[in-house]
């Protein structure tokens, strides 16, 4: 199955994304829009109301979809459902991709959307198209593998590339178990939890957390189906489940 999902040609509309990704997405860059974002100021709405936002946006990074967002989220925590995983779980499985509203706000897909990776250090030949990576501005700055950061220093204090999942780590913060926001935040940190790079970076509460990482990978990637997902019939269900852990506006 593992196969049949995430492959990646050159000459592709996502190729043409990660191109730009690579060559734009600086520390300097995601640094900056990092403490931008964690300001929340963007107004208080609902997170079901988010949800909703999202049934018009089409991922330009995901090769395995086309369906929308809202979409993509209910699968991934109707699979999740299925499979018994406790509720904390299955809510942060719905929200995971929340933060690409981002892309409401102005922000280009590159900045919102695709794998995300440490800046501020060497990018890894573990990221999709490392090659795109020779026209941004800090390729080949940083001498040791480290960079910036200190051996074991943690993910929590490294910057990474920004887009929805730091974005959405913010918004949850006050809500979710550790566990749920290790799962939102690093969840397109695909060369990390798949790829085995950047374990240089890690310490001890990142090595707890990869396998709640791993275990929620298999419910957003291995749940695409082309089928959509009958959202009127789900709305009770999970609007229920989204009272338990928020109230019924939150900051964004």
């Amino acid at each position: 199955m593992a196969t049949e999902f995430r492959q990646y040609e050159q000459d592709t509309d996502v190729a043409r994304f990660y191109r730009l990704n690579h060559e734009k997405q600086t520390f300097e860059f995601a640094r900056s829009k990092a403490n931008a974002y964690a300001q929340l100021n963007r107004g208080r709405r609902g997170v079901w109301e988010t949800c909703l936002a999202l049934d018009e946006l089409v991922d330009e990074s995901d090769p395995d979809t086309e369906l929308s967002q809202l979409e993509h989220l209910l699968q991934t925590a109707e699979a999740a459902r299925q499979d018994g995983r406790p509720d904390w779980f299955i809510a942060a499985c719905l929200i995971h991709d929340l933060g690409k509203v981002l892309v409401s706000y102005g922000e280009p897909q590159w900045a919102v959307t695709g794998d995300t990776f440490p800046v501020g250090c060497p990018f890894s030949e573990e990221i999709v198209y490392p090659e795109f990576f020779s026209q941004n501005p800090d390729h080949g700055r940083y001498e040791s593998e480290t960079g910036v950061y200190e051996p074991g220093c943690g993910l929590n204090e490294v910057v990474m590339s920004f887009g929805h999942d730091e974005y959405m780590y913010q918004v949850a913060r006050p809500y979710l178990p550790e566990a749920a926001l290790y799962m939102i935040r690093f969840h397109s940190f695909y060369a990390w939890h798949q790829g085995g790079a950047y374990r240089f970076l890690m310490d001890a509460k990142d090595a707890e957390h990869l396998s709640s990482v791993q275990a929620f990978n298999q419910y957003d990637l291995y749940s695409k189906a082309d089928k959509p997902p009958d959202v009127a019939a789900l709305t009770p269900y999970y609007r229920e489940l989204l009272d338990r852990f928020f109230p019924a506006m939150i900051a964004w």
